[in-house]
């Protein structure tokens, strides 16, 4: 589902990427853990095209984004393509950037109506689905100001799955809500792994990677320093740094 190879990101002197390498099968979720500024999120954003890579190579369900040149530079497909293919990955932010003027339903069906040119009639039954299936299904016409922090997130991730994507991104969908409040939005996305979707979860909720993830990738300082099955990577990690990160994680 997800190809990249040897991803380098620099921020005009600061390097955030360093050769990173990802592979996601289909129905896998994979946990990327680590410490703020090691490139989390970075990595998260170049596999949708909201940053662009200097050099590496990324395919999406066997089909390239970027792939590099014979002298080491990432070489873009056309706009055009470029927005097809992320059509097939759905994403959910730390802050949920829904639309304040519009109700509930309006924000979940206004880019499949735009973007995929569906009608109003055929998108409106399944963002009803979808809100059904976060448990919101009361709150349609309800306007984001009227929600809570778990309520909007879980709205924004009913919306990303209205574009029926094959495969879902999380940067950190929980560190912006209270405690109490993460819970039952872990509990929606632990629902989408029972329904075999493939997901990358930037996150820093060590219980729930341990307990939903079928992978978990360690980053520290722009690489990769470990990853392996979930149950073993926090139950046995090989490596130094990821250790003393776990042992700070379960203080």
């Amino acid at each position: 589902m997800i190809y990249a190879q040897e991803i380098y990101k620099s921020f005009g002197n600061l390097a955030v990427l360093k050769g990173v390498n990802l592979t996601v099968a289909k129905s896998e979720v994979v946990a990327i853990i680590g410490s703020s500024g090691s490139g989390k999120s970075t990595l998260l954003r170049c596999l949708n095209h909201l940053e662009q890579i200097d050099c590496g190579n990324i395919m999406i369900e066997n089909e390239w984004m970027v792939k590099n040149n014979n002298i080491n530079q990432a070489v873009y497909q056309p706009e055009r393509e470029i927005k097809r293919i992320c059509t097939k990955m759905g994403m959910v932010f730390q802050h949920f950037n829904l639309f304040p003027h519009m109700t509930v339903l309006q924000n979940i069906i206004e880019a499949p109506m735009i973007v995929k040119k569906m009608k109003r009639d055929e998108i409106v039954p399944l963002a009803r689905e979808l809100l059904s299936k976060v448990g919101l299904l009361n709150k349609e016409d309800v306007y984001p100001s009227q929600l809570s922090g778990g309520q909007k997130q879980r709205v924004a991730i009913a919306r990303a799955l209205a574009m029926q994507p094959d495969i879902m991104l999380f940067d950190e969908p929980t560190s912006a809500l209270d405690p109490e409040l993460t819970g039952e939005v872990l509990k929606t996305m632990h629902q989408l792994a029972e329904d075999k979707m493939t997901m990358v979860i930037v996150t820093h909720e060590m219980g729930f990677a341990r307990e939903v993830a079928d992978t978990v990738l360690f980053m520290d300082k722009g690489i990769i320093v470990e990853s392996g099955p979930a149950k073993s990577l926090f139950d046995n990690p090989q490596n130094q740094r990821t250790q003393e990160f776990l042992s700070s994680m379960f203080k």
